[in-house]
């Protein structure tokens, strides 16, 4: 701060460039099977006690600056479809991106966001008419996880993913489930009951935990991800599983009359029953953005 004003000291300031699956992000609903190159700033507005990226969001790490011209042209380079802002969080980077997305958009890439979702009403309206995809990581619904073990609300995340789809925004989500945090049944159940809420055809992603920075709980075993998964299927349309080995777990099936649309195995995408965004079988309108 600089005589009462927020002066900005990350603007382009990039941990790193690199060309990812956009399953990676994850975001399956949404080119799959295509390259995007990711990128991200040093910091995060919240502090989760198992960030699986602390060295980059929690800790100073080396960045190098990278123009919003020299970006978009780093994507035509590569051959990527469009950007996403990734690995800490691209809401410490709202000038930056500002900036940059209308470039991006005028050179005919995507922007894509991967986010915590952690942000105020006003300057995400600001963002939204800018930006193409979203994954949303929702790391919780009781306010006493977010405040005990994200440092943050809850509250600002739930209105971001509403507002967000709402406005047309293709929106996905994702949830690291934590062994006795957050994998209760009564967790999984409010969790979907409010993806569901804004719409059923919103993409959840049931992620897997790992011991990290802060926390040392055991890992997520693959179990209480199927089980997660089978709540959520209760409500939702498409429901995926990240971070373990679970056959289909990845793949996409038609709603319409049950053929595989897209079968993943690991980052490996297939394309096998898709004419468009519908289903080459029965006709079936999946929401694919292709």
């Amino acid at each position: 701060m600089r005589d009462g004003e927020l002066l900005v000291d990350n603007y382009g300031e990039a941990v790193t460039l690199a060309l990812d699956p956009i399953e990676k992000k994850p975001l399956y609903h949404f080119h799959p099977g295509t390259d995007i190159l990711s990128t991200g700033p040093n910091s995060c507005n919240l502090g989760c006690r198992h960030c699986q990226n602390w060295a980059i969001s929690q800790e100073r790490a080396e960045t190098k600056f990278v123009s919003p011209e020299s970006l978009a042209a780093a994507a035509r380079r590569y051959g990527a479809f469009g950007v996403a802002f990734t690995y800490t969080e691209p809401l410490m980077w709202f000038e930056y991106i500002r900036d940059v997305a209308p470039i991006l958009r005028q050179a005919g890439l995507a922007v894509v966001l991967v986010t915590n979702g952690y942000i105020e009403a006003a300057p995400l309206e600001e963002l939204i008419p800018l930006v193409d995809a979203m994954n949303v990581d929702l790391k919780g619904m009781a306010p006493s996880f977010y405040r005990t073990v994200c440092k943050g609300r809850v509250e600002p995340v739930l209105h971001t993913i509403r507002r967000s789809a709402e406005a047309g925004v293709h929106v996905e989500v994702t949830n690291l489930v934590i062994p006795t945090l957050n994998d209760c049944e009564e967790d999984i159940r409010k969790l979907t009951a409010f993806v569901a809420s804004v719409s059923e055809r919103i993409p959840l992603h049931f992620s897997a935990y790992r011991p990290e920075y802060k926390m040392r709980l055991p890992a997520t075993p693959a179990g209480t991800l199927v089980r997660a998964r089978e709540i959520a299927q209760e409500r939702l349309w498409y429901v995926y599983l990240g971070n373990v080995s679970v056959p289909g777990g990845g793949d996409t099936l038609c709603r319409g009359c049950g053929k595989s649309l897209v079968e993943r195995r690991g980052y490996r995408t297939e394309i096998i029953g898709m004419d468009g965004s519908r289903c080459s079988s029965c006709g079936f309108e999946a929401g694919i953005v292709r």
